[in-house]
């Protein structure tokens, strides 16, 4: 009977010490739980990622329990996900299209569209090509239309004063809002361009490309020349409205003299995103910060723009206000599009 009893009490010790010890691990199951980060997945133009990955950079050192993800898939790539209902937000150079807005309203996905920054889409050539300061639209649009493809590859089928050289063509891939944009700024169509170029949705991939050939002309957003200009050199352009060439520049940006290739920038956040508080306060901290946007090349919305944007984000203020051109749209035009109900 003795042992019996003593059996028992080793028994129901042991059940306790398992019991504990389940406890114990359970609340350390928990407590790690708790500690996963929470992930705001972030995709699209690689022209917009350089402010979102200084947003989301500065972000992460007061809000270490949040992890934003960015990736670079080009604006259509980007939209593709965001869609399909895989990304949280999407950058962009360029407004939601027609064909996506359809296919985000299938999925029942809506989203509020924020105006970030603007940006002067430039045009590059390598750093030993002395024969090229300034182009016009109109020479633009006979190197890179459709019509150009097989026909426009040598220098001075361009101007007669360049050299009989072959031109060695870069440029973003179909997906990205780049091409869009700068296609129908310089073609007259959104799409229309000739095939036969060196193209990428990684501007990085351009840069490289362009510093290595001296005889390459590519073009990509305004940050990733002002980061390689000593690689590179940028083209003044010549929209032929009686102004001269000018360069690429935050102030011709901002008197709106760089024409036809400023062009605002957007991220999109969707609805179901919006409803966590951790989105929330990313975009509030992304609106609020508008000197990261000096700090990667790109050129800061007045005041106000910021501030129509936290409104339209508090308001839930859902859907697109560009569903035509941006081509030749001011800072002031934009904002007053974006006060438009």
């Amino acid at each position: 009977m003795v042992v019996h009893e003593v059996k028992l009490s080793r028994f129901v010790k042991a059940m306790g010490a398992i019991a504990a010890a389940v406890t114990t691990v359970g609340v350390s199951v928990t407590a790690v739980m708790s500690q996963t980060p929470r992930e705001i997945k972030v995709d699209g133009s690689s022209t917009v990622y350089p402010i979102t990955e200084a947003m989301a950079e500065e972000f992460g050192k007061s809000n270490s329990g949040v992890n934003v993800t960015v990736g670079i898939s080009g604006t259509g790539g980007g939209f593709s996900k965001f869609c399909a209902g895989e990304t949280d937000i999407s950058n962009a150079s360029r407004p939601i299209k027609q064909t996506e807005i359809d296919k985000c309203k299938a999925a029942g996905i809506n989203y509020v569209e924020l105006p970030v920054a603007y940006d002067a889409l430039t045009v590059v050539v390598n750093r030993r090509n002395t024969w090229l300061s300034s182009i016009t639209v109109s020479e633009l649009k006979k190197l890179w239309e459709p019509a150009a493809q097989g026909t426009i590859t040598r220098w001075n089928q361009v101007r007669s004063t360049f050299p009989n050289q072959p031109i060695t063509l870069y440029g973003p891939g179909t997906d990205s809002g780049t091409f869009d944009y700068f296609t129908e700024a310089i073609n007259g169509k959104s799409g229309d361009s000739r095939t036969d170029f060196s193209s990428s949705e990684d501007d990085n991939v351009l840069v490289q490309g362009v510093s290595q050939d001296q005889y390459a002309l590519g073009y990509f957003g305004f940050a990733y020349y002002e980061e390689n200009q000593s690689r590179l050199k940028a083209v003044a352009v010549d929209g032929e409205k009686g102004g001269g060439p000018v360069a690429p520049s935050r102030t011709a940006v901002e008197t709106n003299t760089y024409v036809p290739l400023s062009r605002p920038l957007f991220i999109y956040v969707s609805e179901r995103a919006a409803q966590r508080p951790e989105v929330r306060q990313f975009v509030s901290f992304y609106l609020s910060n508008p000197q990261l946007v000096d700090e990667t090349g790109y050129v800061r919305l007045p005041s106000e723009g910021y501030t129509l944007a936290r409104q339209h984000m508090d308001d839930n203020s859902y859907g697109t206000r560009f569903t035509g051109s941006t081509v030749g749209l001011s800072i002031q035009q934009l904002l007053e599009r974006e006060a438009q109900p």
